[in-house]
């Protein structure tokens, strides 16, 4: 499951609300059946903290080990 903010409009009216779902497009694709003929959009920058629900996932190491995985932006270097 991944959480994002998605943004819903109608004219000047305009409302943001978290979503949880399977996938960023399921999650948009709710809102908008939700709320037909408005404008549904994903809030960027998507919060590295927030988008995966339950806490941080872990990755098989070996038959009895396990790792907590790093967030990607972690790895990055500015250049």
């Amino acid at each position: 499951m991944i959480r994002v903010v998605v943004e819903v409009r109608e004219g000047t009216t305009v409302l943001r609300a978290p979503v949880s779902a399977d996938s960023v497009s399921h999650a948009v694709s709710v809102m908008a059946e939700r709320y037909p003929g408005r404008d549904v959009r994903v809030v960027f920058p998507i919060e590295p903290e927030e988008f995966f629900v339950g806490g941080p996932k872990m990755a098989r190491v070996g038959p009895d080990e396990t790792r907590q995985l790093r967030p990607l932006h972690g790895l990055l270097k500015k250049i």
